[in-house]
Parts: C-alpha cells; sequence; structure tokens
C-alpha cells in the first residue's frame, strides 16, 4: 500500500483544501475497494503539532502523526497557505526540511494553490514551472524569482512536482491525481460524485489583472502606468523605450525581471482587462468594446481575448453577464 501525507503546517493554511483532499481520496479508496480491489492509499494528516487551529479557533485539526514518524511516503499534499507567508514559513522550517528529504527519497509533491510558497521555500522549485493564485503572483515572484510562474496554468507536472492556481481550483487538481495514481474511471466516478469538472487546463478566465508592480524599477513603473493611462491607443514598444531613454532590447529586458511579461503582453493583458469588465457590466457590442481598447481588427482582438482568457469574447460575455441574452 502507498503512503499519502496531506500535510498540516503550523500557522495561517486553508482547512478547505486538507478537509477535500482527505475526502476525495477517502472516497477513491471506498471506491477502489468496492470493485473488490485493495485500497491504494494509507492516508495520514501530518504536521509538527497535535492540534492546529483554524479561523480564531473555530476549527482545529489534530494531524494523525507527527512527521517525525514518517520515514518513507510516496505523495504529499501541501495545503494552502493564508496571506501571511513568510510567518508561516519561519513556523514551519522543520516540516519545509522534510518534505525536501522526502522528495529526495522519491516522493512525489502537490502543492495546493499558495501552498506553492511552502513548496517553492524547499528549493524544489528552482528552474522548474510552477502555479499559484493568481493574487499572490506578485509576492510569490518577489520572493521565489528562481521560479518559473506560469499562473495561467491551473496545474503543472514536471519531475514528480504538481502545483495548482487558486483557491478552490485545488478540486481539479485532486481529481487529477486521481486519474494519474488510480485510473479514468476512477476520477470520472468522484467527478460526478463531487460534481468537479475534469480536464481544466487554465485559471486564466478567473484572472482579474492588476498590473505586477511590487519591483524598484521606477522606469518601468512610470512605463507601466503610461501603458494602463492610454488603453484605447495602440503603443509602439519603440515609442516607449525611446520616451523613457532606454535602449528597446535593455527596455525589454528590465520589464520583464520586473513584472514577468514582456511590454507587449504586459499592454495586451491591460487591454484585455478593460475588455473583460466592459462585457461583464455594460450593453456594449463585441466591436464597440474591440474599440475602445484600441483594437480595430476582429480577428486580432479574438485571438489575443482567447490567449489571455481561454475564451472568446462572446462565451466570455454571455458567461459573466446576466443580460447577455437580450445583446446583439
Amino acid at each position: 500500500m502507498k503512503h499519502l501525507t496531506i500535510i498540516v503546517p503550523n500557522g495561517e493554511n486553508n482547512l478547505s483544501s486538507i478537509v477535500g483532499t482527505y475526502k476525495i481520496f477517502t472516497k477513491a479508496n471506498e471506491y477502489r475497494k468496492a470493485s473488490g480491489k485493495r485500497e491504494l492509499f494509507k492516508i495520514e494528516l501530518a504536521g509538527l503539532s497535535k492540534e492546529v487551529e483554524f479561523y480564531d479557533g473555530l476549527f482545529c485539526v489534530k494531524p494523525h502523526t507527527n512527521i517525525s514518524n514518517i520515514d518513507k511516503t510516496n505523495l504529499i499534499i501541501i495545503p494552502s497557505l493564508n496571506h501571511n507567508y513568510e510567518s508561516t514559513l519561519k513556523q514551519n522550517k522543520l516540516l519545509i526540511d522534510w518534505i525536501e528529504k522526502q522528495y529526495a527519497k522519491g516522493a512525489e509533491i502537490a502543492s495546493i494553490c499558495t501552498g506553492a510558497f511552502m513548496l517553492a521555500s524547499t528549493g524544489l522549485l528552482d528552474g522548474k514551472i510552477c502555479s499559484t493564485h493568481w493574487t499572490a503572483c506578485d509576492a510569490f515572484r518577489k520572493m521565489f524569482p528562481a521560479v518559473n510562474l506560469q499562473t495561467d496554468k491551473l496545474i503543472t507536472h514536471e519531475n514528480g512536482i504538481y502545483t495548482n492556481g487558486g483557491a478552490y481550483s485545488f478540486l481539479n487538481l485532486i481529481i487529477y491525481l486521481i486519474e494519474k495514481y488510480y485510473d479514468r474511471p476512477t476520477a470520472i466516478f468522484l467527478s460526478k460524485i463531487f460534481q468537479i469538472e475534469m480536464d481544466r487546463d487554465t485559471q486564466s478566465g478567473f484572472t482579474i489583472f492588476h498590473g505586477q508592480k511590487l519591483h524598484n524599477d521606477e522606469v518601468i513603473q512610470q512605463a507601466q502606468s503610461y501603458i494602463e493611462s492610454k488603453i484605447d491607443e495602440k503603443i509602439s514598444i519603440e515609442y516607449l523605450s525611446s520616451k523613457f531613454a532606454v535602449g528597446r532590447r535593455n527596455f525589454d529586458r528590465r520589464f520583464i525581471a520586473a513584472t514577468g511579461n514582456t511590454p507587449v503582453e504586459y499592454s495586451q493583458r491591460v487591454k484585455m482587462e478593460s475588455a473583460k469588465k466592459a462585457f461583464e457590466n455594460t450593453r456594449k457590442t463585441i466591436n464597440e468594446v474591440m474599440y475602445d481598447v484600441g483594437y480595430n481588427d476582429v480577428k486580432a482582438f479574438r485571438e489575443v481575448f482567447r490567449k489571455i482568457t481561454g475564451m472568446l469574447p462572446l462565451e466570455y460575455r454571455n458567461k459573466y453577464n446576466k443580460n447577455a441574452s437580450v445583446f446583439e
């Protein structure tokens, strides 16, 4: 029998990702057993403390065991953390060291949402792809610049390390892991029982782009503000770099280092965020919104919108605007 360890860190973290993971894997074991097969995983909650409180003591979790009692495990699930990341990481140094050692012994590791902060603090994500909640991307990039953060991805998998996007999208990661470790029929059964959509691969449609501002490059901050003030215009990057007296190649390099996007990508994201809000809250047509954000080519607008949101403009409007049916 394989061993699954669901981590219960000290400090601020989210109860839902611990409970949800435990319930779904437990149900997978039951489904497998009902078909005459042996349970696949021994499932244990483990941490550093005998009891961890959640939401100012309203709930508490009593882990099955201390991590020191687990010599070897096959799969580790790291739950999402709340927003005081640095404090939580300091409180869990022994846990972080244990995770790193278990990976060296052959364990696979999956982080849920902002649990990526704990996973990244082991150093195991350096040079690898990773996702986390889109609201945490600026803080994550600042703390872990060596990690290839891709917040548009719902699930990433590289060398036995899995990460996922934000909040309750962890359910999609768990179904993904169920299919990998059990089989497709088990994953389908559980997706129906828990009513979780299968095979989602992006969280782009849920992202609200605010612009990555947690950096110290004042010139790039000024360039970002300029881009954001000219949503209805098509801005030449050559013009932008010359406006701030920086060579084009150096401008691109500094912009990517500061924001994680090229200047063109940043401009596209700013424009598409404005388009999304218009589709959500106004009665404007596709063409009207397109012109408002500086595009005059429908095909180009649709392609960029789909690249960033994962949906076509009409699909997005119909999904998020309750009055969409009375539009054009």
